[in-house]
């Protein structure tokens, strides 16, 4: 079994349903969500113009590959109504994975740890919640560690 960290995030539409939504199929078509944190409210990152996110990371325990997780979320993210039209661009549901164990990948279109995880508060706030001591097997550090820096992006948990 992997224990894999995903982080959920919405800003169209009933935010929490879309948020609860896709934590159940995760349940069902992923692997076990054996841990979760709070949600958090956070101002749009990259493109600052959108509505606010609601945010929230997962912790699911699977036998399945980084592949097939990635193949599973996306299809999650397609079922319930994701579209792809613009780069950081509003969206019913994004899933993103952050971690897969303590492996370290680096495909065309699967890179593992998530390669801006560390640069991200809306990423770190509820990763520290539920994994404070979690290593990031590339940067060595604890979550914790990466979690003090200055990021004047409004976070905040609901």
């Amino acid at each position: 079994m992997n224990d894999v960290f995903l982080l959920l995030g919405s800003n169209l539409g009933n935010r929490q349903l879309f948020l609860n939504n896709a934590g159940e199929a995760i349940d069902r078509e992923v692997g076990s969500v054996v841990n979760h944190s709070s949600i958090y409210e956070t101002q749009s990152w990259g493109k600052t113009d959108q509505p606010d996110y609601l945010n929230q990371v997962l912790l699911v325990r699977t036998d399945l590959s980084a592949r097939e997780v990635l193949e599973r979320i996306l299809a999650i993210e397609k079922s319930m109504g994701r579209e792809r039209i613009e780069k950081w661009g509003s969206r019913t549901i994004d899933i993103d994975i952050l971690f897969y164990g303590d492996a370290v990948i680096s495909e065309p279109d699967l890179i593992v740890p998530h390669p801006h995880l560390h640069q991200r508060k809306f990423v770190l706030e509820p990763l520290a919640e539920i994994a404070p001591q979690h290593i990031h097997p590339v940067l060595n550090k604890s979550i914790s560690q990466l979690n003090i820096f200055d990021d004047t992006l409004i976070v905040k948990k609901l």
